[in-house]
């Protein structure tokens, strides 16, 4: 295979060598992936449904949970389908797609993940302000940033991932098709182009942690002030979830991509794959909605609603 241009699958990462543990890791993807279908849709319907969470915040979790929606939805099918099947092909305009629709949701979660703090900025240490600086129009044009950043990112990488030319087979070590995987098949005089791209996106994201680490160094200075224990309490609770959020999302993609390569191995990065691609958006949810009150009361007058209308 000189290039690209002569591929028309790729081959990805089995599971497991057997039918029974193929259907079994079938079975635990699918656990997975309803579980993060129910969680996330649940949100939406829960903050479009209810005005009372027509705010800032909740505006900005509803677009939280549709990129999680989309981003969970670009792996696990197909690697389910293919456990299923027993086979570990993807076509390879389907692998264009597939990394395309994964770097588009992911950068764009990073995106809002970095609104969402100053977000949380605004609303604790600039409180007279929020109004002013977070309107609706403010917060459609963020979340609109957001989306467009994960786009055009993913325009330019894709673009250039799949322009070079691949000189080392056609098996990638992953179960979804992973901008480092196929750059192990590309040939050595060539991959050096995309590599020094991800050093620049490495720099810029590298820049919006700085942003959410220095937000909350403010919340935290801010929140410590407030005298009554009952208000930094509620201070607190209002950026818990957000920071259980982005620890999770950043250092389960740090490890991934920065782990020195004398402890990886193909196992070791399967796991950590999923740890930063599947379950972010399965337990976003969860943690969102696990000490909000406003949340669960959203979700239980959702509840009460359709029992209502069965009955």
């Amino acid at each position: 295979m000189s290039n690209g241009s002569s591929i028309t699958e790729f081959l990805l990462l089995a599971f497991a060598e057997t039918q029974e543990l193929q259907l079994l890791h079938f079975w635990l993807f699918l656990g997975i992936y309803v579980a993060a279908l129910l969680g996330n849709s649940l949100i939406i319907t829960a903050i479009a449904c209810d005005h009372h969470l027509h705010t800032p915040m909740y505006f900005f979790v509803l677009n939280l949970s549709l990129l999680d929606l989309g981003s969970i939805s670009t792996t696990i099918p197909k690697s389910m389908a293919n456990s299923f099947w027993d086979t570990r092909a993807i076509s390879y305009a389907g692998c264009v797609a597939q990394v395309f629709f994964f770097l588009f949701l992911i950068v764009g979660e990073y995106c809002l993940l970095t609104i969402m703090a100053y977000d949380r900025y605004i609303a604790i240490c600039q409180p007279l302000h929020y109004r002013t600086l977070l309107g609706s129009r403010a917060c459609v044009h963020m979340a609109a940033a957001a989306w467009g950043s994960g786009f055009l990112y993913a325009v330019l990488h894709t673009a250039n991932t799949f322009s070079l030319p691949l000189c080392k087979g056609n098996v990638l070590d992953q179960f979804f098709c992973e901008i480092p995987q196929i750059l192990k098949l590309a040939c050595s005089d060539t991959y050096l182009r995309e590599v020094g791209l991800l050093v620049v996106s490495v720099c810029l994201a590298f820049g919006c942690f700085i942003f959410i680490v220095l937000s909350y160094v403010q919340i935290f200075r801010a929140v410590l002030r407030i005298p009554s224990k009952q208000g930094r309490h509620k201070a607190f609770s209002t950026c818990l979830p957000h920071l259980a959020v982005v620890s999770l999302f950043v250092s389960t993609a740090i490890f991934a991509y920065l782990k020195p390569s004398s402890i990886s191995s193909p196992p070791l990065d399967l796991v950590v794959t999923v740890l930063y691609s599947v379950v972010p958006p399965a337990v976003n949810p969860l943690i969102y909605s696990m000490r909000n009150k406003e949340l669960k009361d959203a979700l239980k007058k959702l509840f009460e609603h359709r029992l209502f209308l069965c009955h």
